[in-house]
């Protein structure tokens, strides 16, 4: 049966700053309710598959649980990697758990961040592609181009195999703009999407005969992996090792067993501001705008508010990106360079380029509204049924005061309940925690004073999970 794989690493920072390295683009909802993950799992709807195995960041773990909960999504398990190492150990993981029951599956390997707004032939070409990977052929699947695009690598098929299906002739890097037009012409040449489908064993096979030094760190990675509820957290200090390889370069360009099936599904990899203006739904002068937003005059632009109202005059070929934190303003044609901007925010270390102003904890969330010399004001938010870890600082005092829901508060020796309009003090050095003990979710103002305020001021006392 089929087993999909579903990579969600990756930090997206083209989207910055609605994407960050903590919090990245395949998690956020772009272009319709539901997030980028969400949605890849959801277009399998006209399959008949397993639940999935999802792959990601040990960082964004409780990201991805979090949100398959919600959606009610079953896996069969969430790989944590203690390091990214690109795309060919990160399968190889997922097919060392696929066959280790004796199954051999047929993998269907996706990114959990693109788009792909033609449903219904993106499960078309699945099935089209399900015999040829049956009898051994790794097959991906190739983008019919709707223009030149200098940003995607290509695949050249070749000699049909069976109907839709292609050998791969070659696979292509990124081209000139005049090379991308010829590709176009030619009808030969598709954009590489990184959408793969193979028996799990094949590509264990070839990966062997290619690149047997990954195959050999991941076996050892997954033998020692940890099991923690659904997640297997792998070896850090085995899977260091792992050469870091794509599979196009570990595998597919050197298999002579690459097919390729063309998809024209409108996919993107919405792999910039400019990508997410395309995909978008716009109205009569060519705009997309997200949030609470006002546009007079305006033609051909990407508008998104977060936070506050954002007012866009006589402009063209924009993209406004406002969150609670931070405004993006650019051309649609100098969007890539955006990159450039996240660098320079990694360089001055700043935090913008790896967190929101609010934060996601395995808990809940907890969002800076307020700050200045010796202090700092929060908002948090605690889940029903969940607790913060037990800790305590030695340079700042706490003062909490809980505007919504109840809290099962300790403070010190003493455990007791605070409701809506009570407040306790936390003095420097006193252990504490909250506890969520009702239905509704917690909301309490927390207020930081002293000297010293920055997040590694904690010693935690009692690991529940994530403090903060």
């Amino acid at each position: 049966m089929l087993l999909p794989v579903i990579m969600a690493g990756g930090s997206g920072s083209r989207l910055w700053p609605l994407s960050r390295t903590l919090y990245p683009k395949q998690f956020l909802s772009l272009t319709k309710d539901a997030t980028m993950l969400q949605e890849t799992v959801n277009r399998l709807g006209g399959l008949t598959h397993q639940p999935a195995i999802f792959i990601c960041n040990e960082e964004h773990r409780f990201i991805v649980a979090e949100q398959l909960r919600k959606a009610n999504i079953e896996n069969n398990g969430i790989i944590l990697e203690p390091m990214g190492k690109n795309t060919a150990p990160a399968i190889a993981l997922a097919a060392l758990k696929a066959i280790e029951n004796g199954n051999d599956p047929l993998l269907l390997v996706l990114a959990a961040d693109h788009v792909i707004q033609d449903t219904d032939a993106f499960i078309q070409s699945i099935e089209r592609a399900k015999k040829s990977a049956e009898d051994g052929k790794l097959v991906t699947f190739g983008i019919v181009p709707t223009h030149p695009e200098t940003g995607y690598g290509y695949i050249r098929g070749g000699q049909s195999i069976a109907d839709g299906i292609y050998k791969v002739d070659a696979f292509v890097e990124k081209p000139a703009l005049d090379v991308a037009k010829t590709y176009c012409e030619c009808g030969d040449y598709y954009w590489n999407s990184g959408m793969f489908l193979f028996k799990a064993s094949k590509f264990l096979e070839e990966l062997e005969t290619h690149s047997p030094e990954i195959l050999e760190v991941c076996r050892a990675a997954l033998e020692n992996a940890e099991k923690d509820l659904d997640f297997f957290r792998i070896s850090s200090q085995i899977f260091s090792e792992c050469p870091s390889d794509s599979i196009d370069y570990a595998v597919m360009e050197k298999t002579n067993d690459a097919a390729v099936v063309p998809l024209n599904a409108n996919w993107s990899d919405v792999g910039s501001w400019a990508s997410l203006w395309e995909v978008s739904n716009k109205d009569n002068d060519g705009n997309a705008a997200q949030g609470d937003v006002l546009l007079e005059n305006t033609k051909n632009s990407y508008i998104y508010s977060q936070n506050k109202l954002v007012a866009a005059v006589g402009l063209t070929d924009l993209v406004i990106v406002e969150t609670k934190d931070a405004v993006l303003v650019a051309h649609k044609d100098k969007v890539q360079d955006v990159k450039s901007i996240v660098n320079q925010l990694s360089a001055l270390e700043r935090y913008e380029h790896l967190q929101h102003r609010e934060v996601y904890r395995p808990w809940g969330t907890h969002d800076e509204i307020a700050s200045g010399d010796r202090f700092h004001v929060k908002h948090v938010t605690v889940k029903p049924g969940e607790k913060t870890a037990t800790q305590m600082h030695y340079h700042r005092a706490e003062h909490w005061i809980v505007v919504k829901g109840t809290a099962k508060v300790r403070n010190g020796e003493d455990h007791f309940l605070l409701t809506e309009n009570e407040s306790t003090y936390i003095p420097i050095g006193e252990a504490h925690s909250i506890e969520n003990p009702g239905q509704i979710p917690l909301e309490l103002i927390e207020v930081r004073s002293g000297a010293y305020l920055s997040e590694d001021d904690v010693t935690r006392i009692e690991d529940y999970g994530v403090g903060y």
